[in-house]
């Protein structure tokens, strides 16, 4: 099959480039703790405050598709974040910041829930994983530019938050173009009866349950390398702020090689697979980053970290969709709910430098990769 409307696949590709600018919570936070003089445990509300609505919206924007459309809610998830974008361009105070992150957080859950199954409108089953890995693309490379971005602005500014306006201007041009791209929406399921209830009662399926505790272990490593990074390299490696915060741009650029690599692969072999084997690498690279925390060997971890993540989010995501079909609007609110993840591993690496320093906490992280293989063990033996 061929996709129809390649303008319609264009402008939702370019939503997901605006989904990736929830990342640059990642070395603003480092930046307003900086600012602010704040401890890690402070700190770490940020992307507490960005993330912690997936915990409680994700499963009412499910519910908000079922009314108003999938492409009206990616459309009202753009107006959010293009108001918070303004925020800091006014005002510049820690509660204006923590405005700004949980408006950003709300918008990028509704734009999470409801453009996954947007794109599932648009383009085949057959290449839904292949086309959610290549959407993941576009947001790492938003991701990746986010930090290349504001330390380039400082070099030529001196003022980190000039960030905002160019983040603004991306945002309306989104709205636009999606606005103007015809999409014709597929209806599946009844969803007149779904409520937030019935939609949390899919957690009592083995196999969602497994895939959305997954989805909560892998955001909550996306962020926490994104957050915990430029602090790793110089607290253990000796690296000043600006340039440990190009730690977070290499991890993020390692996912835009990964997942165009995976686009590829996904075409022709077993996602369950490619999952299972990625994560068993991802575990021993990891443990060695940790255990020989030298410059070089730390980068070079970063980087293959950085490509096995690449893919995990979209195998997850297609994984739960294809599972129950009839319920794509309901399953992705769930599965997005999980995305919460980001806001409570983050903190818990937080709470844990605090207390022991050296970047112990990132040790949280070895620990929810091992979750993700044992997940990919039972998903590789699960026959659907």
């Amino acid at each position: 099959m061929q996709i129809r409307n390649k303008y319609a696949v264009a402008g939702i590709f370019f939503g997901y480039f605006i989904m990736g600018l929830v990342d640059v919570v990642g070395i603003s936070a480092n930046y307003v703790k900086a600012d602010f003089s704040l401890s890690d445990s402070v700190s770490s509300f940020l992307p507490l405050i960005a993330f912690i609505s997936f915990a409680f919206l994700a499963v009412p924007s499910g519910l908000l598709m079922n009314r108003i459309g999938r492409k009206n809610s990616v459309l009202v998830s753009f107006i959010i974040t293009f108001i918070a974008l303004l925020i800091p361009m006014s005002s510049y105070t820690f509660p204006a910041m923590l405005t700004t992150f949980a408006l950003v957080g709300i918008g990028n859950t509704v734009m999470q829930t409801s453009i996954n199954p947007l794109l599932a409108d648009v383009v085949p089953e057959s290449r839904l994983s292949s086309s959610l890995t290549l959407g993941q693309f576009f947001r790492s490379i938003s991701s990746a530019i986010g930090p290349i971005l504001v330390t380039s602005i400082m070099l030529l500014t001196g003022n980190w938050k000039d960030i905002f306006p160019i983040y603004a201007i991306i945002t309306i041009i989104g709205i636009v173009w999606l606005y103007k791209a015809p999409v014709t929406e597929r209806v599946v399921g009844n969803h007149e009866k779904s409520s937030y209830l019935s939609i949390l009662q899919l957690l009592k399926e083995k196999h969602i349950l497994i895939l959305f505790l997954a989805l909560f272990a892998f955001v909550g490593i996306d962020v926490g390398m994104n957050v915990y990074v430029p602090e790793f390299l110089q607290t253990r490696c000796g690296l000043p702020l600006q340039k440990a915060g190009l730690g977070s741009s290499l991890y993020f650029t390692a996912r835009i090689i990964g997942s165009l690599i995976g686009a590829a692969l996904l075409l022709r072999y077993c996602s369950k697979s490619i999952y299972l084997y990625t994560m068993a690498a991802g575990v021993i690279i990891f443990a060695i980053m940790m255990l020989f925390p030298q410059l070089y060997i730390a980068l070079t971890a970063i980087f293959f970290i950085g490509l096995i993540c690449a893919n995990v989010f979209s195998i997850l995501l297609s994984l739960a969709l294809q599972y129950r079909p009839d319920k794509a609007n309901e399953i992705s609110g769930l599965m997005i709910m999980a995305v919460s993840g980001g806001a409570i591993i983050p903190l818990l690496i937080g709470i844990v430098n605090d207390l022991t320093g050296a970047s112990a906490g990132m040790y949280v992280l070895l620990i929810c990769l091992l979750f993700l293989f044992l997940s990919a063990v039972y998903l590789r033996r699960y026959n659907n």
